[in-house]
Formats: structure tokens, sequence, C-alpha cells
């Protein structure tokens, strides 16, 4: 299983951002998807996750401005950013929890990270 996380750069204070990521391998099922973060000094944290449902979870810190969404048919979750600002600067990492083919139990799968730079 392998997760392909796209559309970090660098963006000023207020700006938008979309990042993207898609599962692909031998899955059976994938349950929960969402991204986290790491500031450079500081442990990763959970961002935004979705269920397989729909359901959401945010950070209180990007509620109202980051929304999370996904397409199962294509494997694929989403981040919106809007308002961004430079605490919001980190490697952003996806995570999805995979259940293969011909397995019963999800395991963590993660993407490579995508830097996202707010900066003027």
């Amino acid at each position: 299983v392998q997760l392909q996380a796209f559309g970090g750069g660098l963006v000023q204070p207020g700006g938008s951002l979309r990042l993207s990521c898609t599962a692909s391998g031998s899955i059976f099922s994938i349950n929960d998807m969402g991204w986290y973060r790491q500031a450079q000094g500081k442990q990763r944290e959970l961002v935004a996750r979705i269920s397989s449902g729909g359901n959401t979870e945010y950070a209180n810190s990007v509620k109202g401005r980051f929304t999370v969404s996904r397409d199962n048919a294509k494997k694929t979750v989403y981040l919106q950013m809007n308002s961004l600002n430079p605490e919001d600067t980190a490697v952003y990492y996806c995570r999805a929890d995979v259940i293969i083919r011909g397995g019963y139990v999800p395991s963590g799968y993660w993407g490579q990270g995508t830097q996202v730079t707010v900066s003027s």
C-alpha cells in the first residue's frame, strides 16, 4: 500500500492551498483517512480526519479554516486550507487506515509528507 501526497508549497499569509493524497496497492477497504502535520522541533499532530462514512474531526487550531473531504471511489483524501497563517507552516502527512486484500484488521499507512510554508 502506498500513499502519494500532492499540493504543498509556499503561500502568503491569508492564502489557500489544497492538498490531496491517493492510496494505491492491494486495498480491500479504507477506514479513516486524514492529515497530520509536524512543524520543525514539534511533535506530529492531527490536523483533520474523515471516516469512510464522512464523519470529520478537526484540530481546534484549524476549525473554520480547513476542510477535509474524500472520494472513496478514487481512494483519495483532500485538505482545503484557507486563511493560512505562519503557524500552519509544517510538513503535512496523510494517513489511511487500510484493510488489505485478504486481511481483516486495518493498519495505518503514511504518505511521504509535503511541505507547506506560509510566509510573506
